[in-house]
């Protein structure tokens, strides 16, 4: 079968002069500048649509020197990412930006070195204006290559190395932990444990930090043989809930770093037939769609995740564009159900 031949498009031109405007002015319109009237905007969109025109996109990145593309990359496997609804939280708050403004998101994974380096050298090219980095742990350099490239970089999370200068996006992780802390005290625990996060990562470090210093203040120490670290995933939980168990004296609450974490404990529990939360209280951490379907529906501190997506592609944007943009801590709420 003969492939249909390509026809030529429409040009900038030829919407300019159907919608009655200067081809600086629909220019402007078709790039999601705001610095149009609102007439012109609609009379541009008009007869484009009538047109079918298609922005001659190779062309643009040459005059402007832009992508107008954003990366968000996630330093994880594509196993993990596609497991973690929290990814998918963030990921439609940066969609939902990054269309407003007219840009191309592209998803990343970076699991191993080889992936770092393909990315190092696609942002060299100048396929990116920016890049927005979830998950890093410890001090992985590839934020700070990217960023000396003269590339745009958000991190969604604190720093391990405040000295890096590179702007970020979080949750209120230390007040989070309190607000766990202070459920599980409601409920007159006396005993209480967490399963926290991986401890190369400052998400995981603060929640722990507050959880255990609203316990202090409450006068409630948190021995080190209840303090246990997971992987951010189901399975992880159950296994750091097994060890929780196997310890020494049982628990009668617990603080999971993320829900998914606890709805391992949960499962880890129910097989030992040890009731959730006459006996054991649970706490999660993210609210994502899994926390109120779990068995109990979880008790769990709400971290604004599309929020925060919307948040770090808008700040990226703004410094693709020349601007300036600074750090910023979100609210968490707690989210009381069942589990404790």
């Amino acid at each position: 079968m003969t492939p249909p031949q390509r026809t030529a498009g429409a040009t900038l031109d030829e919407v300019a002069e159907r919608a009655g405007v200067s081809r600086a002015t629909a220019s402007r319109v078709l790039s999601g500048d705001p610095r149009v009237s609102d007439r012109a905007r609609e009379a541009v969109r008009t007869a484009a649509s009538a047109l079918s025109y298609v922005p001659r996109q190779a062309a643009r990145s040459l005059a402007t020197r832009r992508s107008d593309a954003l990366a968000f990359v996630v330093a994880e496997s594509g196993d993990k990412f596609f497991a973690d609804p929290f990814f998918a939280g963030v990921l439609r708050g940066a969609q939902v930006a990054a269309a407003e403004r007219r840009r191309q998101l592209l998803f990343v994974v970076v699991a191993n070195d080889d992936d770092r380096t393909r990315l190092e050298e696609y942002a060299a090219g100048g396929h990116v204006d920016g890049a927005m980095f979830l998950s890093v742990h410890g001090n992985d350099p590839l934020p700070g290559r990217v960023h000396r490239l003269g590339v745009p970089v958000v991190l969604a999370g604190r720093p391990a190395n405040p000295r890096v200068g590179i702007p970020y996006v979080t949750a209120d992780n230390v007040t989070g932990g309190r607000l766990a802390a202070q459920a599980l005290l409601a409920r007159g625990s006396l005993r209480p444990a967490t399963v926290c996060g991986p401890c190369d990562m400052t998400a995981s470090l603060d929640r722990l930090a507050g959880f255990r210093a609203e316990l202090a203040e409450n006068g409630i120490d948190l021995p080190s043989t209840a303090v246990t670290e997971g992987d951010f995933t189901i399975s992880g939980g159950h296994r750091a809930m097994e060890r929780l168990l196997e310890s020494g004296e049982r628990p009668d609450a617990v603080f999971a770093a993320n829900d998914l974490m606890a709805v391992g404990a949960l499962r880890a529990l129910r097989a030992r037939r040890i009731r959730v939360p006459d006996d054991v209280a649970v706490v999660g951490f993210d609210d994502v769609p899994l926390a109120a379907d779990a068995d109990p529906p979880l008790t769990t501190v709400r971290q604004p995740l599309e929020v925060m997506g919307r948040h770090m592609a808008r700040m990226l944007m703004d410094l693709a564009d020349g601007g300036q943009t600074t750090s910023a801590t979100l609210a968490v709420e707690l989210v009381t159900r069942t589990s404790a």
